[in-house]
């Protein structure tokens, strides 16, 4: 069954000293763009997560979020630089005492140095990574479901959609035959008229030469069964998995071809508008399938 590009999942998570919250919101994009807002402790893991969310999708913008909270630095190898923090103080002190000053230092300082810390990122504490990786699947998982159900209900609305254009190509296929009578009794009618107006000698064989040629210049059978064909297939194409997507796209613009031509050569007011609403019905379905991976 195909699935939506769009869709949303979300999924808690925590243990000793930690918890978390993943987000995965998507929509519809031509390749699969994913962006992180991870923490940097978490930076290093992108793109081993970024496997696992590919494993499940292939196309759309997605937006990946971690909310991390530690409670202990040290699950995240948050670090102070003592050495260098001594040896600051120490410096300072030498330069007090040259001028007989007395240097008391303010611890609170060292806080908003960043220089000073140490964020070792590239490590992240492994137990609190394989929860967070847990925590990951599960979203992923929830935002699967989202876009199966939100998959399911494009398809049975284009499936709807896809009856709706069947039977505007059924009234134009039967409208076609009374047409080409139409058009074809008219051209004998006007070239007796100016036959007989010119009192010219009236040929047989003529007439039917105008008349295949005006015959062949309206038909559009070929047309109507290359669309019939077409929509049978966008119809065979929903109820597969996999690259789905792309396959109507190009359907949708094979179909938009022929009954295209149809309108132009039917030459029919009737047949033009059913035409007409065939397109406006074909374009509503070109906005659903933007939306199939």
């Amino acid at each position: 069954m195909p699935v939506s590009m769009t869709g949303y999942g979300r999924s808690e998570g925590g243990g000793d000293g930690f918890s978390f919250v993943w987000e995965l919101r998507s929509v519809n994009g031509r390749f699969l763009d994913v962006k992180w807002k991870l923490p940097p402790s978490m930076r290093c893991k992108e793109q081993e997560w970024e496997k696992l969310l590919r494993s499940v999708g292939s196309r759309g913008r997605v937006e990946a979020s971690l909310n991390l909270e530690v409670a202990s630095p040290d699950l995240l190898g948050v670090q102070l630089n003592v050495p260098q923090v001594r040896a600051m103080i120490e410096q300072v002190q030498s330069l007090a005492e040259g001028y007989g000053e007395t240097f008391t230092p303010d611890f609170n300082r060292f806080l908003s140095i960043p220089a000073l810390w140490r964020d070792n990122s590239s490590e992240p504490d492994p137990k609190l990574a394989a929860e967070v990786e847990k925590g990951l699947a599960a979203c992923v998982a929830d935002w699967q479901r989202s876009r199966e159900a939100e998959g399911k209900a494009l398809v049975a609305d284009l499936l709807a959609r896809i009856e709706v254009l069947g039977g505007l190509s059924e009234r134009i296929a039967e409208r076609v035959p009374v047409v080409l009578a139409e058009k074809r009794e008219g051209l004998v009618r006007r070239i007796r008229e100016m036959m007989e107006a010119s009192e010219a000698v009236f040929s047989e064989e003529r007439m039917l030469q105008e008349v295949a040629i005006l015959t062949d210049r309206l038909d559009v059978s070929e047309e109507l069964t290359r669309l019939a064909e077409h929509l049978k297939r966008m119809a065979e194409v929903l109820g597969r998995d996999g690259d789905v997507g792309k396959r109507l796209d190009f359907l949708l613009q094979e179909t938009f071809r022929e009954i295209n031509t149809c309108g132009n050569k039917a030459q029919d007011t009737e047949a033009s508008r059913l035409a007409v609403d065939f397109k406006a019905e074909l374009e509503k379905c070109r906005e659903q399938v933007q939306n199939i991976e």
